[in-house]
């Protein structure tokens, strides 16, 4: 055996001894209409709670009839850069809804929410500057971070005044500073207090940047969590993902004209890497044309997530996001497991995706699980998990 294999193999009795090992499975995804969202594993059918496609837009007819369409007209890829050959017809279209939708004045889109956030970061925080980070941030964040010259502060979660502390002490000495956090916390469910953050921003001359991954299409009437308290917070970066509600796959940015013209020239997730295929643009035309004429439909992820707090006595959820916390990663797995073999699919999220002593069952609800099934869930997860009954960081919204 040669040292390589020896390593990979030491790491992955290590992962496999501590419960935290990956491993692929393979799945099929369908919306059926008298079940909801179905997922096959392993040869079963199982009802999925793990899923981020909040409004099942990946299945809807005309999402599909638009990738198809675009497929047909631009074919299968782009074929280069977007500053290449490969900014087809239908990126601009994409860009000006993106835009109305989350009140900007301008976007780009990105491969992926992660190449977004490696490309956006650096391009605008250099050598100098400062970095503030909410400390439950998602990885994309922080490895963007990593690629930037700028010095990088972490503040407790969802605590301003730790973040005006470090502002304090440490603004002046920094020509630019950057604050980031996400939007709604993708293992939390919780806010951010974009509203506080805000105003803290403003207060000591820091470009606020959300990461709205999980907020677009589920809060605020869809436009996300910028506009939580009914108009739009002043966030100058709002960043997300196509691939959550918007069910298909790709980055965006909304922003000033001139910050957008400055990325589409510097941030270099975009200028090497391959512009989206034309059918992913197309699906997330589609998917944001009902998203804005829809407004009863982008309101049932939250309503389904909070039947479900409800009927187990935990604080009201924020977003369709619920984090059921079980503290070791085995006990996570036993909980997935025991769901599993009642028909549920709810994914266990361990270390390092969250920090030690808080692996948790991490149950995403979408607009098209039924009462009767969130109430059996429900009743299953109260009669054989036992759970910790964590409060969530932030008081949610109304």
């Amino acid at each position: 055996m040669n040292s390589l294999d020896a390593f990979a193999n030491s790491k992955l009795f290590e992962l496999e001894r501590a419960s935290l090992r990956r491993q692929l499975v393979e799945t099929r995804r369908e919306l059926e209409p008298e079940e909801g969202p179905v997922a096959f594993r392993g040869g079963r059918k199982l009802l999925s709670f793990s899923c981020n496609d909040y409004l099942n837009l990946s299945q809807h007819p005309a999402v599909k009839a638009a990738a198809i369409a675009a497929i047909e007209t631009y074919g299968a890829g782009s074929g280069a850069s977007r500053l290449v050959t490969g900014n087809h017809p239908l990126f601009a279209d994409l860009e000006r809804r993106l835009a109305r939708l989350k009140g900007g004045a301008a976007a780009c889109v990105f491969g992926s929410g992660y190449l977004a956030n490696l490309g956006i970061i650096p391009a605008l925080a250099g050598e100098g500057d400062l970095i503030l980070i909410d400390a439950l941030s998602h990885a994309c964040i922080f490895s963007g971070s990593r690629l930037a010259p700028a010095e990088t502060r972490i503040f407790r979660h969802n605590d301003v005044d730790d973040a005006r502390r470090i502002l304090n002490a440490e603004r002046g000495r920094f020509r630019h500073a950057l604050l980031v956090t996400d939007g709604v916390f993708s293992m939390d469910g919780d806010l951010a207090p974009i509203a506080a953050l805000a105003a803290l921003c403003a207060e000591y001359d820091v470009w606020l940047m959300s990461d709205d991954a999980h907020g677009l299409g589920v809060l605020a009437d869809g436009r996300g969590s910028s506009f939580i308290d009914g108009s739009k917070a002043d966030v100058l970066l709002q960043m997300g993902t196509l691939s959550k509600a918007i069910g298909g796959y790709g980055g965006y940015l909304c922003a000033s004209q001139p910050v957008i013209e400055l990325l589409k020239t510097r941030a270099r997730t975009l200028l090497f890497a391959t512009g989206l295929p034309p059918a992913s643009v197309a699906a997330a035309i589609a998917a944001l044309e009902i998203i804005e004429n829809s407004p009863d439909l982008t309101m049932k992820p939250l309503a389904k997530a909070r039947t479900f707090t409800k009927h187990l006595g935990l604080p009201a959820a924020q977003s369709p996001i619920v984090p059921l916390m079980l503290g070791t990663a085995e006990a996570a797995m036993a909980a997935s497991k025991i769901l599993e073999e009642e028909g549920f699919l709810v994914v266990a999220i361990r270390p390092p995706t969250v920090p030690e002593g808080k692996a948790r069952l991490r149950f995403a609800f979408s607009a098209a699980h039924s009462d009767v099934d969130i109430a059996r869930l429900a009743g299953l997860v109260a009669e054989r998990i036992p759970f910790q009954p964590e409060p969530v960081s932030c008081q949610p919204f109304s």
